[in-house]
């Protein structure tokens, strides 16, 4: 039995994942939003990133002390994985460095035994591992906000065939979640 690799994004109502304004704060969320992040973080125990977002989340998460969500202690408990062919040492506890052939490397990481692997951020690794096929969800927060601005989810010219929704639900504030299989 393979792993699961999830993408789980923040995501706008017009698609957009890039963060170019304020709709999105990680330490703020409705009580049953935060616990459907702990039901999906007890599911999960491997996040794959790319470099920038590991480097941010690395900054903004590894040393938190008044971290009221539970990210702290899930993101310094679980393994990392970030793909980078210039970073070399990660400085995180748990963090591995992914170089050479990132798609082969990461088919191998679903094989081995574990939870599931959540890749989030990380915009051109998720559209790459789309495009590779190795996405087997998509998890939504759909923000009730449009940018106008900003990367996709999905990569132009992107098609999926035999997608078919798991899961939907509306938290409390009017963030929305979608939980889509894609194979």
């Amino acid at each position: 039995m393979t792993r699961t690799l999830a993408v789980t994004q923040n995501i706008t109502l017009d698609g957009r994942i890039e963060m170019l304004d304020d709709w999105f704060d990680p330490t703020t969320g409705s009580d049953d939003l935060v616990e459907e992040s702990h039901r999906q973080d007890a599911q999960a125990d491997a996040v794959l990133l790319g470099r920038q977002t590991f480097t941010d989340f690395r900054g903004f998460w590894r040393d938190r002390v008044d971290d009221q969500t539970g990210v702290t202690d899930y993101l310094n408990r679980i393994d990392k994985y970030v793909v980078s062919a210039t970073l070399t040492d990660p400085d995180w506890a748990g963090s591995t460095v992914v170089t050479g052939d990132v798609l082969a490397e990461v088919a191998a990481l679903k094989e081995q035994p574990g939870d599931d692997i959540v890749v989030t951020g990380s915009i051109r690794l998720t559209h790459a591992l789309l495009a590779a096929g190795l996405v087997d969800e998509v998890r939504l927060f759909v923000y009730p906000a449009v940018q106008g601005r900003g990367r996709l989810l999905f990569p132009d010219g992107f098609v999926a065939q035999g997608q078919r929704p798991l899961e939907a639900r509306v938290f409390t504030g009017g963030v929305a979640f979608q939980r889509w299989a894609l194979r």
